[in-house]
């Protein structure tokens, strides 16, 4: 039976990121932290709470309804864009944000985008096998 899987992750404001690019912004003034955050294979995208909010400060996008695990469907903000990074691996996201401390979950679209995998026996999170170098995605 597979437990819960945590995997130390880094989320980095991407608009300061930006912002650096263009020198209106010094690189150590880029939001960003380090948490330990479920991955979540059954939630297709990422989802942060207004905690890591205060501190990521990532723009609001827009609303939308997502369906929960009760089968209620809700209204959430999305935020964002968030550069996720895992090891040697990065992606760029929104985030639906929850109300509080909720736990904050990794996804599969930004795993996908990763090219990571949860390791059945390990019950943890690893760069994939094949490609341990550089993430590989398929285009078709």
């Amino acid at each position: 039976m597979m437990g819960l899987v945590y995997a130390e992750i880094e989320l980095v404001n991407l608009g300061d990121m930006e912002m650096v690019r263009r020198h209106y912004m010094d690189k150590d003034e880029v939001k960003r932290m380090r948490l330990n955050m479920l991955v979540d294979s059954g939630s297709y995208l990422m989802a942060i709470n207004e905690t890591i909010q205060e501190v990521l400060q990532l723009p609001f996008l827009e609303k939308r309804k997502m369906r929960l695990a009760n089968n209620s469907i809700e209204e959430y903000d999305v935020v964002g864009p968030v550069m996720v990074k895992f090891s040697n691996r990065t992606a760029l996201c929104s985030a639906i944000l929850l109300k509080g401390d909720a736990e904050p979950l990794l996804g599969v679209i930004p795993m996908e985008e990763m090219d990571v995998l949860i390791h059945p026996l390990k019950q943890q999170l690893i760069v994939n096998p094949e490609h341990p170098d550089a993430a590989v995605l398929s285009l078709k």
